[in-house]
């Protein structure tokens, strides 16, 4: 086994034999543009660590791990421009840089892209990692629309809030850490165990994006703070907040994400007041802690030394304390 730190560099060095330049250039280059901005690799990285986990060399999940980088980056060229976002990782969105139809055609040609490094492996394991990826790729479409109708709806419940951001963010954590064990070839018992724990770590892994998209230090956190306020997203900070408080600070947060504005410096700090006063800030950082140590349980059913079950827990503290 190794460090995250070595998995990371293993895996960029990998990518960037993969992201040449090609033709045409406004087809491609806004590809390589979005892979190599950088981000955390936490998908690849996962892939890469479950197949040593699992007593497989990583170097044997480098084509796995690098079609749920690219299937995660084409889900957010395409987010970005329903969410009409301007940055990403600190840098401009792919339509912003380019235009719209660009990055349209550059996130299709990537889900393309996804699914050909699959035709790198043996027959049954190709047909089990493209099985896993279709039905993840579903998913997330799934989540991403349930994303979008929340907008526009008065009556989402944390449950529902919760099953969007499994199926949007958490399922390809989980489908991450499958591909490794379906490389390694292990039991399917510890293909599902590794699945829920990823999945599991994906829910508090998006429950801190949300935190960190109201209470992140811009310098590190890469997006526009208060991204989510502006856009009146609907996250487990705001659904909390709207249980905790009283009627009439309940109607001025409504009214808050019923407007959009010109300047929402205002509008952010007063919503961001509302969080901690309410005590749902604190409520969101104690379900981060929930799922991540739901997450732990379950590698009481993995068949790996506690060595292994130790990084694995210590990775998933690394994202319960991350601050980017």
């Amino acid at each position: 086994m190794q460090n995250i730190s070595n998995y990371q560099k293993a895996f960029i060095a990998y990518l960037q034999q993969y992201a040449k330049p090609k033709q045409p250039e406004n087809l491609y280059n806004p590809i390589n543009y979005i892979l190599e901005l950088g981000g955390k690799r936490l998908r690849p990285v996962l892939t890469l660590m479950t197949a040593e986990i699992f007593d497989a060399n990583h170097r044997d999940a480098f084509d796995a791990a690098l079609s749920v980088e690219i299937f995660h980056n084409f889900s957010l060229v395409h987010d970005d421009i329903m969410d009409d976002a301007p940055l990403r990782r600190g840098q401009q969105t792919v339509h912003e840089k380019w235009d719209i139809n660009t990055g349209i055609l550059s996130g299709d040609a990537m889900l393309i892209m996804a699914y050909q490094l699959f035709e790198n492996y043996e027959p049954k394991t190709f047909q089990a990692l493209a099985k896993l990826f279709s039905k993840t790729a579903l998913e997330v479409c799934e989540g991403q629309q349930y994303d979008v109708d929340f907008e526009t709806r008065d009556d989402v419940t944390i449950s529902e809030y919760l099953k969007m951001i499994e199926y949007k963010t958490a399922v390809l954590v989980g489908a991450a850490m499958k591909m490794g064990a379906i490389v390694a070839k292990t039991s399917e018992e510890n293909k599902e165990s590794i699945y829920h724990f990823g999945r599991l770590l994906g829910i508090a892994f998006q429950l801190q994006d949300d935190y960190l998209d109201a209470f992140g230090d811009p310098k590190t956190f890469g997006k526009q703070i208060g991204g989510d306020i502006i856009e009146n997203k609907k996250t487990y900070l705001y659904l909390k907040a709207l249980e905790y408080l009283d009627a009439d600070k309940k109607r001025q947060l409504e009214q808050l994400y019923s407007v959009q504005l010109e300047d929402n410096k205002d509008k952010i700090e007063t919503v961001k007041q509302f969080f901690v006063e309410s005590g749902s800030a604190k409520a969101t950082q104690n379900a981060i802690e929930e799922y991540t140590n739901k997450a732990f349980k379950i590698l009481d059913d993995l068949t790996i030394s506690e060595e292994k079950k130790q990084l694995l827990k210590e990775f998933g503290m690394g994202l319960m304390t991350r601050k980017v």
